[in-house]
């Protein structure tokens, strides 16, 4: 006897825990079923909205990211193409610098063999000399796009020439260069 009433002990206890889940399933079924199909069709529709609520706020903040990650980009582009054109603009003063230390050396090398007795002899083969020096400067600075401006018998460019005075002349046209006081660059 006493295995039976512990045999039946715990089935009643299961039995009981069973009913106690029943009644709470049917309590549940019952105040789904007490509830007006209205305001069931109500609380999807509100369930609804919170998710449209939802998918909106993150749609709004992945656009949000998304222009972030657009300017971020763009900041960077930019940032590159400032530092090429800072780097092209240090290489290009920095050149127009050097050359410009450069020309009057090679204004001076026209000029002594501009005023060279170039009738002595003995001074004319260092009258070539000097000649080949002044050519292989023009050369030289030319690889760097530097180039002689000389307006000898073209007509006045104020954009190019400065003009030191002005001459009335019947062999040329008006506003000609007669006379070249120093070449540009």
């Amino acid at each position: 006897m006493s295995e039976q009433s512990n045999q039946t002990s715990p089935e009643v206890e299961v039995t009981e825990e069973a009913v106690e889940l029943d009644q709470v399933e049917a309590t549940e079924q019952e105040a789904s079923l007490e509830q007006s199909p209205e305001a069931e069709i109500a609380a999807l529709y509100a369930e609804l909205e919170e998710a449209k609520q939802t998918i909106s706020n993150q749609a709004d903040k992945l656009a949000s990211q998304k222009d972030s990650v657009v300017r971020a980009a763009a900041d960077v582009d930019n940032a590159r193409r400032r530092a090429a054109l800072d780097i092209e603009k240090a290489h290009k003063f920095a050149l127009e610098k050097f050359v410009n230390e450069l020309l009057p050396v090679v204004d001076n090398l026209d000029r002594a063999i501009e005023f060279a007795d170039k009738e002595n002899e003995a001074l004319k083969p260092l009258i070539e000399g000097i000649d080949m020096t002044s050519k292989s400067f023009v050369d030289a600075v030319k690889k760097f796009g530097v180039e002689v401006v000389d307006p000898q018998g073209e007509t006045f460019n104020p954009e190019f020439h400065q003009a030191m005075s002005m001459q009335p002349s019947a062999d040329v046209a008006p506003n000609t260069v007669i006379a070249v006081m120093q070449k540009g660059y």
